[in-house]
């Protein structure tokens, strides 16, 4: 029995099962806010934290920078000052991610945070990458 590669190649392709959805090994929650007046208050904040495996006051400094207001934590919680629909925190917190989560490299979130000095660095540890972050 004599097989030429082209068979052979058809053959393999045959029995590999096709993907039939792209899964995303981060998949953040959906955010848990309400708006009371002029504050917003996050109430899942450390449970995103604990999933981007991040320092929460690391993740304020970042959404109060962009938006331009002051929080306070309370436990579980985080308290904007000013009224913020989801969309907004989402979107935010997705920038956040792709700046200070994903390897640049290698698109994983398998990555830590390491500061040398007065510079941090996105290490990953999937690749071994090592990549220079803005300060914030």
């Amino acid at each position: 029995m004599s097989y030429d590669y082209e068979s052979l190649l058809n053959r393999a392709r045959s029995q590999i099962p096709e993907i039939t959805a792209k899964q995303e090994r981060l998949e953040l929650p959906r955010l848990r806010l309400t708006v009371i007046g002029m504050r917003t208050i996050v109430f899942n904040f450390k449970e995103v934290a604990d999933i981007l495996n991040r320092d929460p006051q690391h993740i304020i400094k970042f959404l109060t920078g962009e938006m331009a207001t002051a929080a306070t934590t309370q436990g579980e919680r985080v308290i904007f000052q000013g009224k913020f629909n989801s969309e907004t925190l989402e979107r935010l917190l997705q920038r956040y991610v792709e700046s200070f989560v994903n390897c640049p490299i290698c698109h994983r979130p398998d990555t830590k945070i390491i500061r040398e000095k007065r510079l941090s660095f996105l290490k990953c540890d999937a690749c071994g990458a090592r990549s220079s972050i803005k300060q914030l």
